[in-house]
Formats: C-alpha cells, sequence, structure tokens
C-alpha cells in the first residue's frame, strides 16, 4: 500500500462518520466509514448547502460487500438520505483505493 492509500485511510479514519450505502431498490445495505467535508461559505445560501454533497470513502468495505457504487444508489448519513448521481473511483496506481460519492437530495 502506497503512501496516498495510507493517507487517505488515516484521513477517513479520523475525520470520518459511518454511513450506509444501498441499492435502489433497498438491497445490500453497507455501513462504510466517509468523510464529508462541511461546505464553503460560497456554497451556502440562507444558511442551507446548495452544493453537492460529496463524500470520500475507502473501497475496503464496498469490496468485501462486493458492490460497486453507482447513480441511482441511496447514501444515508445520520437523519439524511441522499441519492448518488455519480460514484467516481480514487487509483493508486492501478488498484482502486477509495471512492468519491456525489450525491443530492439530503431528504
Amino acid at each position: 500500500m502506497s503512501y496516498r492509500t495510507e493517507r487517505r485511510r488515516r484521513q477517513i479514519m479520523a475525520k470520518g462518520r459511518q454511513m450506509v450505502l444501498t441499492a435502489r431498490d433497498g438491497s445490500n445495505p453497507v455501513t462504510l466509514r466517509a468523510y464529508a467535508p462541511p461546505p464553503q461559505s460560497s456554497q451556502l445560501a440562507d444558511g442551507m448547502p446548495k452544493a453537492a454533497f460529496i463524500a470520500q470513502t475507502l473501497a475496503d468495505e464496498l469490496n468485501a460487500a462486493n458492490v460497486t457504487p453507482r447513480a441511482q444508489c441511496y447514501l444515508r448519513d445520520g437523519p439524511k438520505t441522499y441519492t448518488l448521481t455519480d460514484a467516481t473511483p480514487v487509483y493508486d496506481g492501478a488498484n482502486i483505493c477509495g471512492w468519491t460519492l456525489i450525491a443530492a437530495g439530503g431528504d
């Protein structure tokens, strides 16, 4: 494992929180640890976030559950549920070390 993967792992373990990724039909829920940075002041309007919800996660939990995140999956973060609009793999060399989950909603 390279220093990039180790650095990512340390950041997500230190700052991340538990979230649940579920398929659109509600099957195969995967509990994962992800880091979602707070919105920047330029992304706030009337005190509410107006930008996409972005969460960084490791590939470990998803690989163990044999799940590949994709658009239209649900991501539950505490009381809020988001719908994924995109999921981009993060590579360390030729290996996927994590995912960037981009979501909308927050109902």
